[in-house]
């Protein structure tokens, strides 16, 4: 339980994207530069690569919301709340096998090829190693308990 402050700028970090896109924003990532020297090159690097917006304005905005009261962490700890909460619901399942550590909002995992594409039919979701069919789950803010019991009832209905 740190602080951004403590995982950030108290451990050196010099430079942090601060995403949006996957946390409740239309679009737009935020930079963040905590090395002053950095700064004034970033500004050119930023139109060099192609990623200053004409209306950027537009995309800025979402962050004034974003981080008032606290929006993007209540929105990050829902995420992981549902993700762990899938977990719980998925870990006894014997075909599931987690191969990675639950430590965010995504969920990796393998289970048989066929009840994979049975998911697939209803659900979206990402092989991470299709050779090992292993997938990615990502729960987000608008993850809600009944889309989980929903998801394991699906996937039990199809062992």
């Amino acid at each position: 339980n740190l602080s951004l402050r403590e995982m950030t700028v108290d451990c050196g970090v010099d430079i942090l994207s601060f995403g949006g896109t996957k946390n409740g924003l239309m679009m737009g990532e935020c930079v963040v530069i905590f090395n002053s020297p950095l700064k004034n090159e970033a500004r050119f690097v930023r139109k060099q690569s192609n990623q200053l917006a004409s209306k950027m304005r537009y995309l800025s905005c979402q962050f004034t919301a974003y981080l008032t009261n606290d929006l993007w962490l209540k929105n990050a700890r829902k995420a992981n709340k549902m993700a762990s909460k899938l977990y719980e619901a998925l870990r006894s399942i014997s075909c599931v096998h987690f191969t990675q550590k639950p430590e965010s909002n995504q969920l990796f995992l393998t289970m048989p090829r066929p009840i994979i594409d049975n998911l697939l039919q209803s659900y979206f979701f990402y092989f991470w190693n299709e050779n090992e069919n292993e997938i990615r789950l990502v729960t987000s803010f608008d993850t809600t308990e009944e889309d989980i019991e929903e998801f394991v009832k699906v996937l039990k209905y199809n062992l």
